[in-house]
């Protein structure tokens, strides 16, 4: 009879090892790696004989489409996260610091809820019911018909659930919490969290309440616990936010039910979390359009536009090797743009400090914020601002070409509403308005970016000689 293999697995992110190890290869955590039970299947060693299938109905891809029934939570920003509200049946998982107002969010949209007749259950594993019912009056949310319990073992979580009337929402507070009878480990750790959440979504598909999972997240801003676990669910979003700053944004990274990247974008206040209908106004309220080195980008989140100002800072440098700070960018990115500024624009930069922040504390991820990045740079390094009534946008390829991007009519229509009439953007851009009451240039190359900004290569090498 063959011998069952022995596994080891890190607590800490679920990479599989061998045999047993200080540190984990994956994660680079150090005694993290436990001995488990391997699980059953072709080569973990004897086991159950496997009973015979049963054939499963086979249907064409042609027929009719039925919509997934969802819960509106009456939240515009929620809803339009989540891709419309909350499906029966699914499963969520929730990430965000420590602090950041994940639970101030859940309480909210249970409230709402509530409010509008459905049977909701807040299970909290962090605080006592009274810690919640004070969140709750702070909140306004005191009145509604929300039932709490504060539990962590998931056999006691779903024989209550079980009783009496089926919940609409569940809200699991959080995943760290969870442990259950059937694995042997201590709450938190990778066999802990994978039970419970499986044990949870296995209660959505058969009861078809939704459910609501937190998590909290690492120091690289990944939800903690086993990658395995965002597989498992059918959204993952993130509440992302800076805590020097009132705003929060709620960002989809995976539904299956609904398109991704969509976010939704809330304040923060003494009474709870406030919905931003308009977010550019809210990135671009302290804008100072009198100073160099600050550029409006138009950018794109899933369907929404939003407006954002690229604020750059560029001085000369006593250090052998000058400082790249960045805030709200990818690092890489910036380095891509500097090299092309120098290789095809004459732009010397390697004696300068480049610090790059984006206002607000947003974070961009889309390359479409290539022409707006280069020409706050050029803007700084100049000492020319930037026309206030100007958006930029387009990638920047590493020949020096401007590429289009897509989506630009909805940028500049965007624009328009906020009181911006020009618009910087890549030659041959394919959805440009047929009528439209803005200015729209076109460049076609970063050198054609850095004349027009400088005025002519002259001035530029004449502004760097000053330096």
């Amino acid at each position: 009879m063959a011998k069952a293999r022995t596994q080891f697995i890190c607590q800490n992110c679920g990479t599989v090892h061998n045999r047993w190890a200080g540190k984990c290869d994956g994660c680079g955590e150090w005694n993290t790696i436990v001995e488990e039970d391997p699980m059953g299947g072709i080569g973990a060693g004897p086991g159950k004989t496997p009973k015979k299938g049963r054939a499963v109905a086979l249907t064409a891809l042609s027929g009719e489409i039925e919509e997934a029934p969802r819960i509106h939570t009456g939240m515009g920003e929620l809803d339009r996260a989540l891709g419309g509200g909350f499906v029966r049946g699914s499963a969520v998982l929730i990430g965000g610091d420590p602090g950041i107002g994940k639970s101030t969010l859940l309480m909210q949209a249970a409230a709402a809820l509530s409010r509008n007749r459905h049977r909701i259950i807040y299970v909290s594993g962090e605080e006592a019911v009274a810690q919640v019912r004070l969140r709750a009056q702070r909140l306004g949310a005191a009145q509604t018909d929300v039932l709490l319990a504060a539990e962590t073992n998931v056999e006691d979580i779903l024989a209550t659930l079980a009783e009496g009337k089926r919940p609409d929402l569940v809200i699991i507070d959080s995943i760290q919490t969870l442990w259950s009878d059937t694995a042997e480990s201590a709450p938190g750790t990778v066999t802990q969290v994978r039970t419970g959440v499986q044990a949870m979504i296995r209660f959505a598909k058969q009861t078809g309440a939704a459910i609501v999972l937190v998590g909290h997240v690492t120091k690289e801003g990944q939800i903690a616990g086993p990658r395995v676990v965002e597989h498992m669910v059918d959204a993952v979003l993130y509440f992302e936010g800076d805590r020097g700053h009132h705003y929060r944004i709620l960002r989809t990274v995976k539904n299956r039910f609904g398109p991704t990247d969509e976010i939704g974008v809330f304040e923060m206040s003494d009474i709870g979390l406030r919905e931003v209908a308009n977010p550019s106004e809210l990135f671009l309220g302290e804008r100072n359009a009198k100073a160099p080195g600050a550029a409006v980008f138009a950018g794109m989140e899933g369907t929404r536009p939003v407006l954002v100002e690229v604020q750059a800072l560029v001085a000369a440098t006593s250090l052998g090797t000058p400082r790249r700070a960045v805030v709200g960018w990818d690092s890489a990115r910036l380095s891509m743009i500097l090299a092309v500024l120098e290789a095809h624009c004459g732009v010397r930069l390697g004696q300068h400090d480049v610090y790059l922040n984006v206002a607000g504390g947003y974070r961009i991820s889309e390359p479409a914020a290539d022409l707006a990045v280069a020409s706050a740079l050029v803007s700084s390094l100049a000492g020319l601002a930037l026309p206030a009534d100007c958006v930029y946008f387009g990638e920047v390829s590493l020949s020096g070409a401007i590429r289009p991007v897509a989506h630009t009519a909805q940028r500049l229509k965007e624009a328009e509403k906020l009181g911006f009439s020009a618009a910087l953007l890549p030659a041959a851009s394919a959805d440009l308005p047929k009528v439209s009451a803005g200015r729209w240039s076109e460049v076609e190359a970063l050198p054609d970016l850095v004349a027009r900004i400088a005025g002519s290569k002259g001035a530029l090498r004449q502004v760097e000689d000053e330096d």
